[in-house]
């Protein structure tokens, strides 16, 4: 299994549903808004993704969730 895979596994679907949403420029309030939950709760996904891929940044974020083939640019 590819690294990138095991990555993707790793991430729930709320939180590559989240990645996706911050890679078409949503806002923690406004994919809070789409999604029916707290800008918190968006802010605790974001930081759970970060934790288990080490990314740092907004825009490597961005680089990952086109990597995982979840977001095309």
């Amino acid at each position: 299994m590819s690294t990138q895979n095991s990555t993707q596994l790793f991430l729930t679907s709320r939180e590559r549903e989240i990645l996706v949403k911050m890679c078409e420029g949503g806002t923690y309030q406004a994919i809070a808004r789409g999604l029916g939950i707290s800008p918190h709760t968006v802010d605790t996904h974001i930081r759970r993704i970060r934790r288990k891929t080490g990314v740092t940044s907004r825009s490597q974020l961005v680089v990952l969730a086109v990597q995982l083939g979840l977001y095309q640019i």
